[in-house]
C-alpha cells in the first residue's frame, strides 16, 4: 500500500505517524489573574503527552480544574492520581496557593509518587513550610482508619537555574529568565517533543528571553494585559502592571519577532475588555500572525 504524502513527510521528519494519544497537547486549566473571575481559575496549564502529564503552575482549584479537563477530553492523564510533575515559572501566591492541593488532594485521591517540583529558589522553603502546615492531616490519614498510601505526600523538590532542567521520553524543558517586577527570580519554559514545540512565558514584562526561546515555535502561551484599558488604572498600578506584566503593544512586537506557528494568551488582564478587544489591539499594534486568546479548559 502505498503511503500518502503526508505520512511520508511526518515519517521524514519525525519518524512514525504519531497517533492522537501521543501527540503532545496543552490544556488550559486556569487562565485567570488574581481577580476573582468565577469563569477563570488561578493559572495553571498542562502539557500533555503519551498519559503524562506536565504542570505548569498551580493556581487555585488546579486539581479540580485537572479532573474536569481530564472529563471533558477524556485524558485519564489529567486525573488527580497521575498529576506528578510541576513547574513553577515564579512563587506569586496566585501561582502558587493550589501548591497544597496539588500536594495532599492528588495523594488523597491514590497518588503513590512524591510529587516532583521544579521551581525558583525558594520553593524548597516553601514545600518544607506547607508540609509543616498540615503535619496533622497528613498523620491522620496515615495512621487513622482512613486508607492512605505513605507515598504520594512526599515531595521532591529541584530548584532550578536557566537551561535545560528536565527530560524523560516524551519532552525536553529548558528554563528561561523572566523580568517580573520586583521577583529576583523568575522563569519561563520551553517544552519540546518529537511534535511539538510550546513557550510558556509565565509571568514577565516584554522581554527578548521570550523571543530567543521561542524563534519560531509550535506554540507560545503569552500573559497580557488591555494597552487601552491600562490608561484607566489608577497611577500606582500602573507602575506596577508596566514593570511586570506585557501589553498588548508590546506582546505585538514581542510576537513579531519571535514568529511563533500560533500566538495564545493567558493570563489576560481585561479590565473592562473583552478577548477580541485584546486581539483587535495586538493586531492594530503590527502583529499579523494567528493568535487565540484561550478559555479554562481549552485544548490545543
Amino acid at each position: 500500500m502505498r503511503l500518502s504524502c503526508w505520512v511520508v513527510l511526518t515519517y521524514l521528519a519525525f519518524g512514525p505517524a504519531l497517533g492522537h494519544a501521543q501527540q503532545t497537547a496543552l490544556v488550559m486549566l486556569g487562565t485567570g489573574t488574581p481577580n476573582a473571575d468565577p469563569d477563570r481559575s488561578g493559572p495553571a496549564v498542562a502539557v500533555v503527552r503519551a498519559g503524562r502529564s506536565y504542570l505548569i503552575d498551580a493556581g487555585p482549584g488546579v486539581v479540580r480544574r485537572a479532573a474536569a479537563a481530564a472529563a471533558l477530553h477524556a485524558d485519564s492523564a489529567l486525573q488527580p492520581r497521575n498529576l506528578r510533575t510541576l513547574f513553577l515559572t515564579h512563587l506569586h501566591s496566585d501561582h502558587t496557593v493550589g501548591l497544597p492541593d496539588l500536594i495532599l488532594s492528588a495523594w488523597t485521591l491514590e497518588r503513590d509518587v512524591p510529587l516532583e517540583v521544579y521551581g525558583p529558589p525558594g520553593t524548597q522553603a516553601m514545600v518544607d513550610h506547607l508540609l509543616a502546615a498540615y503535619a496533622a492531616d497528613i498523620r491522620n490519614r496515615i495512621d487513622g482508619l482512613e486508607p492512605a498510601n505513605p507515598t504520594g505526600y512526599q515531595v521532591r523538590v529541584h530548584e532550578i537555574a536557566p537551561g535545560l532542567i528536565f527530560e524523560d521520553g516524551n519532552v525536553t524543558v529548558t528554563a528561561f529568565a523572566v523580568p517580573h517586577g520586583d521577583w529576583e527570580v523568575a522563569f519561563g519554559y520551553r517544552f519540546q517533543s518529537i511534535d511539538r514545540s510550546i513557550v510558556i512565558s509565565g509571568d514577565t514584562r516584554a522581554s527578548d528571553t521570550v523571543v530567543e526561546a521561542c524563534r519560531g515555535c509550535d506554540l507560545l502561551v503569552h500573559e497580557v494585559y488591555s494597552a487601552e484599558r491600562f490608561r484607566t488604572r489608577p497611577p500606582a498600578w500602573q507602575a506596577y502592571h508596566a514593570k511586570a506584566h506585557t501589553s498588548t503593544t508590546e506582546l505585538a512586537d514581542v510576537a513579531s519577532r519571535a514568529a511563533p506557528k500560533q500566538l495564545l494568551l493567558y493570563h489576560q488582564l481585561f479590565w473592562g475588555t473583552t478577548d477580541e478587544g485584546l486581539i483587535v489591539e495586538i493586531r492594530a499594534a503590527g502583529y499579523k500572525g494567528p493568535i487565540r486568546s484561550a478559555a479554562d479548559l481549552t485544548r490545543y
